[in-house]
């Protein structure tokens, strides 16, 4: 069965063909920024209509549309009552016609994306590419899904709850993992980090009878979503001190990554990352004990965790002319992700060692104490110095105290003496903040201004 053609997807999905029913898209795309040719164009109606983009994604290249009425353009359009129903139907049935012996889910307020590299890596499986882990980006992903598979790993992700419930009905599960269950998103949860915990244990309630979930033991809210009558079907994986499965021997490599050994029932294994942190090592040996458990070879799991390398925003390292490192986390911010990042940034080798924030977001009421909490849990750790930016940079200096700065927006924090110019050459520098705050612009100055 090769990919659908808008005649099959119409059987599949419903709606009515205008023009050639018979093109086979290669992919879809609901962005006209990154539309490839040959993609079937999804027009959903957001904050923007994406029927207003629909001539630009023809200019581009597109040669279907997915639209709810017919539009005055040159290109095949399959109509239907509810794009964004029709786009979960398409991704939901092709990966039901095409799918793969093994279908796992990967969710967590951190580490979620490097978290799915590495058990795709260790299982051999396909993967969602980038961050399409939401109720849009699976289905537009599942709906070109290729045949003959032997696995697939898709990361899930939410910020309110039901979710990842709906993206588990489009994509049930056999097996999956959980990193860690933090604050991520808890301005939109009134139970709080039970609500968190509650949100993410759908992807628990979303497996199969007798599937297995892996989860770090030490994490309590895991430890909770496993006592739940709507979880008792599926199997806990607990991954730690005290359990079968755990790691142990963490051996920081500094700018290449670490190694560490995993403990499981049947002897250890000897593993190696190319991400540096210790952070990094327990998403790791989440990511190999649940492979090893589903019966893949210890050799092909080690060969494949070993293979990742961090992507941009999500652990690149890069040297720095005049000695120091650049370590680029800057994909999003949490605290907790924010202290693990930190703790991996101060077993680098180099000078002094400096964060530059951008705030954080989706912290309700709870903003300023958690930006002071972690502002004061950087300098316990033995961070040197810290530069802050954004709505609550004030506050990420008040936890820190002495030998930080707070500046209003980046442009402050470019461009002010006190500012980027002043960090000292040398450092090993943190570099990580909310999507709001754009924090990769803060990589892109530094690195020019030590290239």
């Amino acid at each position: 069965m090769s990919l659908w053609s808008l005649h099959q997807v119409a059987s599949q999905v419903g709606g009515a063909i205008h023009g050639e029913g018979a093109l086979v898209p290669t992919s879809l795309s609901m962005d006209t920024r990154t539309l490839q040719p040959g993609a079937c164009f999804v027009a959903l109606r957001a904050e923007r209509d994406g029927h207003d983009f629909a001539a630009q994604a023809v200019a581009k290249g597109a040669v279907a549309l997915l639209v709810d009425h017919p539009l005055d353009l040159p290109c095949a359009q399959l109509v239907v009552p509810d794009t964004l129903a029709a786009l979960q139907a398409w991704g939901r049935t092709r990966l039901s016609a095409v799918r793969p012996a093994l279908v796992l889910g990967v969710t967590g307020s951190v580490g979620k994306t490097g978290t799915k590299e590495m058990l795709a890596e260790a299982t051999g499986a396909w993967r969602t590419l980038g961050n399409r882990n939401n109720t849009l980006g699976i289905p537009e992903a599942l709906a070109t899904l290729p045949e003959g598979l032997s696995g697939a790993v898709l990361e899930m992700g939410m910020s309110t709850p039901g979710e990842i419930r709906r993206l588990t009905e489009i994509a049930p599960l056999d097996a999956g993992l959980i990193t860690l269950v933090g604050t991520s998103h808890i301005e939109n949860f009134a139970e709080g980090q039970q609500g968190i915990a509650s949100a993410k244990g759908e992807l628990v309630a979303g497996l199969r009878k007798g599937g297995t979930w892996a989860h770090l033991a030490a994490d309590p809210w895991c430890q909770w979503i496993a006592q739940q009558p709507w979880a008792r079907h599926a199997k806990p994986l607990p991954v730690g001190d005290g359990e079968p499965w755990g790691w142990e021997d963490y051996t920081s490599l500094g700018a290449v990554g670490g190694a560490f050994v995993l403990r499981t029932p049947r002897g250890k294994v000897s593993l190696r990352i190319q991400l540096p942190g210790e952070h990094q090592t327990r998403n790791a040996a989440l990511a190999a004990a649940l492979a090893l458990h589903l019966g893949f070879d210890p050799g092909r799991v080690a060969a494949g965790l070993a293979a990742v390398v961090p992507e941009p925003g999500r652990g690149r390292l890069h040297p720095l002319a005049g000695g120091g490192c650049l370590l680029d986390e800057t994909y999003n911010a949490s605290m907790d992700s924010i202290l693990a990042c930190s703790r991996a940034l101060l077993q680098l080798p180099g000078g002094e060692s400096v964060a530059v924030l951008g705030s954080m977001r989706e912290l309700g009421p709870e903003a300023p104490r958690i930006h002071r909490e972690t502002g004061a849990a950087l300098k316990a750790l033995g961070l040197s110095r810290l530069w802050a930016y954004g709505d609550h940079a004030a506050d990420y200096a008040e936890g820190f105290g002495l030998r930080s700065l707070a500046f209003p927006d980046f442009d402050s924090l470019r461009d002010a003496a006190a500012g980027l110019s002043a960090i000292p050459p040398g450092a090993r520098i943190l570099v990580k903040g909310s999507r709001y705050w754009r924090a990769e612009r803060a990589v892109a100055w530094l690195l020019g201004a030590r290239s």
